[in-house]
């Protein structure tokens, strides 16, 4: 085996588009759609009623959903954007388009958190007077409306459409909050109930958007997927009949859901190679679940004898 061979194995994740590919892109993109048409359809009928209720709790919750609006368009455009096939320029294709949408809408949520807290600190100081009896009605309607939108992506799988639920559910949760407030205003005219709890569901608002902008920017930077440990791959294979050691071994995802791995593989001789290339690529599938991996197979001596990787433990 004089030079090393390479080899892509892509049993499920090609970079083609695939018809299941296809189908589940556009079953994402009717998720998205649907829960969009309610959130806008109530993001009119709630800065009317907050205009009319004197509720800038409402105002406010309208303009979070106004913003939750355009954060599922923008992953409608992601889902749409990743069906585009690979090129010279875009050889993975697109498909990473939905984790730049999900990292996007984490950093809105992030902005929103902010500005939801200083509008609530703002009222603390100056409650407005509001009516209680419109604001609970329009708030009850408003958390009828999040919930069907939060079901319309119970079915979300991708970090892209996850991100998009943390902005419904962000809503549903300010919906609550404001029927909470509303109650308290409207039977004891308690009207700094509406800044406390709006910090409130800012709280949770701030670790949801925070948890979905570090996931998405672990896959931007290329971060192994939290439940994959690079070390036992490495060891695991190591152990294969005809494998000297495993070295260069990468593990990334594309979106957030299918590992990929590239590695080098040294082998103890060069008399059957396609054999041990098949039990790796086993392995890798049966107990590792990665259907794509790119190995590189090596004979000789190490390339590097500094590299940790060369010699078993």
């Amino acid at each position: 085996m004089g030079h090393p061979h390479t080899h892509h194995a892509d049993h499920d994740h090609g970079h083609h588009s695939a018809p299941g590919h296809d189908q589940g892109h556009g079953a994402s993109a009717r998720r998205l759609l649907i829960a969009f048409g309610i959130l806008l359809t109530f993001t009119v009928i709630e800065a009317l009623g907050g205009w009319f209720a004197n509720s800038i709790a409402l105002l406010a919750e309208s303009g979070h959903m106004l913003a939750d609006c355009g954060s599922l368009l923008l992953a409608v455009f992601a889902v749409r954007a990743s069906r585009r096939p690979p090129d010279a320029r875009h050889t993975y294709g697109s498909s990473r388009y939905q984790t730049l949408a999900a990292y996007t809408n984490g950093l809105i949520l992030l902005g929103l958190t902010v500005a939801v807290t200083a509008e609530a600190l703002r009222r603390l100081i100056a409650p407005p007077p509001v009516d209680g009896r419109l604001m609970l009605l329009i708030a009850l309607l408003g958390g009828g409306a999040n919930f069907g939108a939060f079901l319309a992506l119970s079915g979300a799988r991708s970090l892209n459409e996850r991100s998009a639920r943390a902005h419904v559910l962000s809503d549903l949760l300010g919906s609550a909050a404001a029927a909470g407030a509303a109650l308290l205003i409207f039977e004891f005219a308690w009207r700094v109930a509406d800044p406390l709890f709006s910090l409130l569901v800012s709280a949770l608002i701030l670790r949801s958007g925070w948890q979905l902008t570090r996931e998405a920017g672990h896959v931007l930077l290329q971060g192994a997927p939290h439940e994959i440990d690079p070390e036992d791959i490495a060891h695991d294979l190591e152990h294969l009949p005809g494998v000297r050691n495993i070295h260069h071994l990468h593990v990334w995802s594309m979106t957030g859901d299918a590992p990929v791995v590239t590695l080098h593989a040294m082998l103890e001789s060069a008399d059957d190679p396609q054999s041990v290339l098949k039990l790796i690529l086993e392995r890798l599938r049966d107990r590792h679940a990665i259907t794509h991996a790119t190995v590189q197979l090596e004979g000789g001596t190490c390339p590097d004898p500094s590299e940790h990787r060369c010699h078993r433990a």
